[in-house]
């Protein structure tokens, strides 16, 4: 039996954020069912990734009123409602939270939006990008003499997006086995992303952090943190944070520790020319053999293909082949429940059937809705 085993998760077709934190409660064992619209050819979907497994999907026409009927019956068996719509297009639809929970008290109604619920940008559109610029996390990454650099949509969809809903969904989920009611999740992605911030916003009331780039322990500044080029075109990683470990790194290379103090910033700005200029010198691979038996915290900078056979990885069985590629096994582990790769993701309408008959949807009523376009 998985973690979730007995959840039931109604998932409404979004993009990005919504169908990752979906991904981890299905990789937990949750059972999901996703409404997606009607199409009039397979083509008018991109094939399902990995991020949309675990599911079965049912298309629904949900203008009409049948389709909102049969959406409100799946509302009635489920335990958690996951939408990914501006506010208020839910509720002009007739799925909104009043509606849903009036259906079943004990919903948990999650919402996935960008801005939030409420406030001056929340019928505004946006992405990622958009909202690690609002949130303070998008100035202080990349280098002091170029603007800042987008780390993927990693920290907005997959970092403060789907991560903080599952949180939230299972924080009520929680609660719910107390008070017997369900509510509503409001999860933002500017939200998750400033909570991801809290450290930073201590050091920075400390007087330990400044808001120029490349000027900070974690940011690049130091050059004990940072990335440096080797001969060959690749990238040697450098996390020698700790005193212990920066003795180890500059001994690893040669340097004598008494002329590298840590903390010098006035000294920065050469240690890093030092040290660019010396790990130039050889290839990558002679610096992975150098630090390899070491507490220095110095890694290669590998590629997604790279990092599919990394050693480590490997042992950890952190990737599975599927469809000619590799996919990152859940995480995080559990001892006695370990979830697993769940079922490879569905077409839209796939599981139509089975999903009526889990309603008792059947016969005349089936055919009428299928010949009405309302299912398919």
């Amino acid at each position: 039996m998985s973690a979730l085993s007995g959840v039931r998760v109604l998932e409404l077709e979004a993009k990005g954020p919504a169908p990752f934190g979906v991904m981890l409660l299905a990789d937990l064992g949750a059972e999901v069912i996703r409404v997606d619209r009607i199409r009039n050819s397979p083509s008018e979907k991109p094939a399902a990734g990995a991020i949309e497994r675990g599911r079965r999907s049912i298309a629904i026409d949900l203008k009409q009123e049948a389709g909102l009927a049969v959406l409100l019956e799946l509302v009635a068996v489920a335990d958690v409602l996951v939408e990914g719509y501006r506010p208020g297009i839910a509720e002009r639809l007739g799925f909104g939270p009043d509606a849903c929970l009036d259906r079943n008290p004990r919903l948990v109604y999650a919402r996935m939006t960008g801005w939030g619920q409420d406030g001056p940008l929340a019928q505004r559109a946006g992405h990622d990008i958009n909202y690690l610029a609002l949130a303070g996390a998008l100035y202080p990454l990349g280098s002091a003499d170029r603007p800042p650099a987008p780390p993927l949509n990693l920290v907005g969809d997959f970092g403060g997006g789907g991560p903080f809903l599952a949180i939230g969904i299972l924080a009520a989920l929680f609660e719910r086995e107390r008070s017997g009611r369900g509510q509503v999740v409001d999860a933002a992605m500017v939200d998750g992303v400033a909570s991801m911030l809290t450290a930073f916003h201590d050091l920075r009331s400390a007087g330990a952090w400044t808001d120029a780039r490349e000027d900070n322990l974690v940011d690049g500044g130091a050059p004990w943190y940072r990335c440096y080029a080797t001969a060959d075109g690749g990238f040697i990683a450098v996390g020698a944070l700790e005193p212990s470990f920066h003795r180890q790194f500059l001994e690893r290379l040669g340097l004598d520790p008494e002329q590298w103090p840590m903390y010098d910033r006035a000294r920065w700005p050469a240690q890093r020319d030092k040290l660019a200029a010396l790990f130039a010198t050889k290839p990558r691979s002679h610096w992975e053999q150098l630090f390899e038996e070491s507490d220095a915290c110095v890694s290669p900078v590998l590629t997604l293909e790279e990092s599919t056979s990394a050693p480590q990885l490997v042992a950890r069985d952190v990737f599975v082949r599927r469809n000619g590629g590799f996919v990152p096994q859940p995480a995080p582990r559990l001892s006695r429940t370990r979830p697993e790769v769940a079922a490879e993701p569905p077409r839209p309408g796939q599981h139509t059937d089975e999903v009526l008959e889990l309603l008792g949807v059947s016969g005349a009523r089936r055919e009428e809705l299928l010949s009405l376009g309302v299912v398919a």
